[in-house]
C-alpha cells in the first residue's frame, strides 16, 4: 500500500534505522522500567491517556502508518510525555527484531483491521498462531490486551484465547465483555460505540 509521508520530528519518535538490533531499551528511555507495547496506535489517543495513567512504564507505540504515527506525536509532545517512543513498522518484524525475549509487561491490541470479508479473515493479526508467538517476548504476570468493534473477530478471539495454554483470563467465565471499567476508550471506539456498536474487550495474563 503506498503511503504519502510526513516529516515526523519528535522526540518521541524513533526511525527504524537509528534503532540497533536488537536495541537497548533502557538507555533509549533513560531507566529500567517495565516495557509495554502497544500493536497500532492509530492517531494516539488511547496511548496518551495510558501513558498518562502509568508513568511508571515504558510504552512503545508502533503503526504500520506513517500518518498515524505523526499524529501520535503531536500528542505526545503537546502534553509533554516522557515515557512514549513511537515507531512504524509491521508488528511481527518489530517484536522479532526489537523486542527480547520476555520483555514486555503488557501488549494492547486495540479495533486491528477486521478484514471483514470471509476469504480475507486469514489476514487478521490476532490468531492463535500470533498469540503463541508474542508468548516468547512476555514476561510471566504480563497483561495482554484485546479489544475490536466487529463481532465476528471479538467472539473468534475470545473462543481461541483459552486454548493458550499460557494465558490466564481475567474475566473469570467471562469470554469478553462490552464494558471494561479503567479501560481507555480510543476514538474509534467513541465512533463505533456512537454508531451504537459493541466493543468486546479481553484480558488475559501471562501464567
Amino acid at each position: 500500500m503506498t503511503q504519502s509521508f510526513i516529516h515526523i520530528e519528535s522526540p518521541n519518535y524513533i526511525r527504524l534505522e537509528d534503532l540497533p538490533k536488537p536495541p537497548n531499551w533502557s538507555a533509549v528511555f533513560g531507566n529500567e522500567n517495565p516495557l509495554a507495547l502497544e500493536i497500532g496506535c492509530g492517531v494516539g489517543d488511547f496511548m496518551l491517556k495510558t501513558a498518562l495513567d502509568q508513568p511508571d512504564t515504558n510504552f512503545i507505540a508502533i503503526d504500520f502508518y506513517n500518518k498515524g504515527c505523526y499524529k501520535t506525536c503531536r500528542r505526545m509532545d503537546r502534553h509533554e510525555v516522557k515515557n512514549v517512543r513511537v515507531l512504524r513498522d509491521e508488528a511481527r518484524l518489530f517484536v522479532t527484531d526489537r523486542i527480547p525475549k520476555g520483555g514486555l509487561s503488557a501488549v494492547y491490541i486495540n479495533c486491528p483491521d477486521p478484514w471483514p470479508k470471509k476469504r480475507h479473515r486469514k489476514r487478521r493479526l490476532v490468531n492463535r498462531e500470533f498469540v503463541e508467538f508474542m508468548m516468547d517476548y512476555m514476561r510471566p504476570g504480563a497483561d495482554f490486551y484485546f479489544a475490536t468493534d466487529f463481532d465476528d473477530y471479538g467472539i473468534d478471539v475470545a473462543e481461541m484465547l483459552p486454548k493458550v495454554s499460557m494465558l490466564e483470563n481475567q474475566f473469570g467465565s467471562d469470554l469478553y465483555r462490552h464494558e471494561f471499567p479503567g479501560y481507555h476508550l480510543s476514538k474509534y471506539m467513541r465512533k463505533f460505540m456512537a454508531e451504537g456498536k459493541k466493543i468486546y474487550f479481553l484480558h488475559y495474563k501471562v501464567k
